[in-house]
């Protein structure tokens, strides 16, 4: 399920550049104001460098055309009703960073495929609905731990996404500026284009299952188990359709939703509207927002701004959190304890979460809070490798799934879902996994712009072990 906004309205909104708006091109970049400016009160935000520049930005913003729709997101929240009550299960996943060079057909096809193929080794193998959420069309933007970053003596603003600042590490480039959001606007509006197209456009039918693969899958050892798996999906769509009862619609076009972290206040603040029909207000940049452990902070203005959106809405939960903090959550989130309006994230690391997580759980269930407990083995596992590239290892990030359903089954509670960072190319960012990846192979193909994430193969492995571990429940 996705928008049918068309690219060319958001260009016709916005047309490029808009005039007046200071680039980080026309800023001085040894004016040393630019590195003392007032810190804001909300966590996380760009000091940007002429505020005035940000006016006319949320000015163009609150003239765009939504990316999706209160209905669309209504949707999300019917199928996460689903998920809170044990019927159904969240795939999550997409870029740790999208970047604005990575807005390609092809590279939006490869993560919608990847995504596709582990919700289908999930759904024929673990026997269960899944609800496809991809995190893409507005991740351009990311926390940071440290606000700056100092090269040979150097120091610059931290990278924090391309809707922020470049990669590059020079003073032009690190400079915050806002007209960046305009184009991470353009850049969610075609992504959410793409995607819809392959999703209802034929590229998602089952009969094209076995084409997902790509060769570097095709040819390894979870590529060929995949393949027999398609091979039996075809057999039961051919009784079907010899016993007349094939639904070719059904097979032909999924339902995909899109996500990001709503960490850009000023951005989700100018995307907001207010649906005609019940005057509730929805942020309209994504079907599903969710708020990270570094800026949930109950009487934050991120907790204050997703209190007042109508859309599902998801929260990270690191390893320091308290049961008093996640019903404090429930409580000023989902005061009216609506199904499928919250989701818990836990990202607690393969060595804490069979420790801290039933805690939080059980202080839920008692309550009698009806959210979604999903999975992130992704950000409580990252270290550094000899060569100094972040990096994860195959085998801790399956380790803390193996915790999160262990806990789960231990509290007789749903494991409701998995939140990963993959891509759908043959990348070496993640060690481990039967694709073999090992710490010299690194510097190979280590393309992320900001954590490892997993390459295809170690995603649809990941998917056949989660699977195995939801039937076993």
């Amino acid at each position: 399920m996705t928008t049918v906004i068309e690219a060319t309205a958001a260009e016709q909104v916005l047309g490029g550049s808009p005039e007046g708006v200071p680039t980080a091109d026309t800023v001085d970049p040894t004016d040393t104001r630019l590195w003392t400016a007032e810190q804001r009160a909300a966590a996380q935000q760009p000091d940007w460098p002429v505020h005035a520049a940000v006016d006319v930005v949320r000015s163009q913003l609150n003239a765009a055309l939504p990316l999706v729709s209160a209905n669309e997101c209504e949707t999300l929240k019917d199928r996460l009703a689903a998920v809170s009550r044990g019927e159904a299960f969240l795939l999550q996943g997409g870029d740790c960073a999208e970047t604005f060079a990575d807005v390609t057909a092809a590279a939006v096809q490869a993560k919608v495929r990847t995504l596709l193929q582990m919700a289908l080794v999930l759904t024929y193998a673990g026997s269960v609905p899944v609800i496809k959420v991809g995190r893409m069309a507005g991740q351009y933007a990311k926390p940071r731990s440290q606000p700056t970053e100092t090269r040979d003596g150097i120091t610059l603003p931290a990278y924090r996404g391309d809707a922020v600042n470049g990669f590059d590490f020079t003073r032009t480039q690190r400079i915050p500026d806002p007209g960046r959001m305009l184009r991470m606007y353009q850049a969610a509006a075609s992504t959410v284009n793409l995607v819809r197209a392959f999703t209802t456009g034929g590229d998602a039918d089952l009969h094209q299952a076995h084409s997902w693969n790509q060769d570097f899958v095709r040819n390894s050892p979870v590529g060929s188990r995949y393949a027999r798996l398609v091979d039996r999906i075809d057999q039961a769509l051919a009784f079907m359709r010899a016993c007349g009862s094939s639904d070719e619609q059904a097979t032909r076009a999924v339902e995909f939703f899109v996500s990001h972290e709503g960490l850009l206040l000023e951005y989700e603040q100018s995307l907001t509207r207010a649906d005609a029909a019940t005057g509730r207000s929805y942020a309209s940049s994504g079907h599903l927002l969710w708020i990270g452990e570094r800026t949930r902070d109950i009487d934050g203005p991120h907790i204050e701004y997703f209190s007042r959106i109508a859309n599902p809405i998801a929260v990270k939960l690191g390893p320091a959190t308290t049961p008093d903090t996640v019903m404090r959550l429930v409580d000023k989130l989902d005061p009216e304890r609506e199904p499928g309006r919250l989701t818990f994230v836990v990202r607690m690391g393969a060595g804490t979460v069979r420790d801290r997580l039933p805690e939080l759980v059980e202080r839920v269930t008692v309550e009698g809070a009806r959210v979604a407990w999903v999975c992130d083995p992704m950000h409580g596992n990252t270290f550094a490798a000899p060569s100094g590239h972040k990096t994860r290892h195959f085998d801790d990030i399956v380790d803390e799934v193996t915790g999160f359903f262990e806990v789960h089954r231990g509290l007789g509670t749903h494991p409701g879902g998995i939140h990963l960072e993959f891509t759908g190319d043959d990348v070496t960012e993640c060690v481990g996994g039967g694709a073999r990846v090992r710490f010299g192979d690194l510097t190979d193909r280590y393309e992320s712009a900001c954590d490892p994430r997993l390459n295809r193969t170690q995603s649809l492995e990941l998917a056949f072990l989660t699977a195995e571990m939801y039937r076993r429940r």
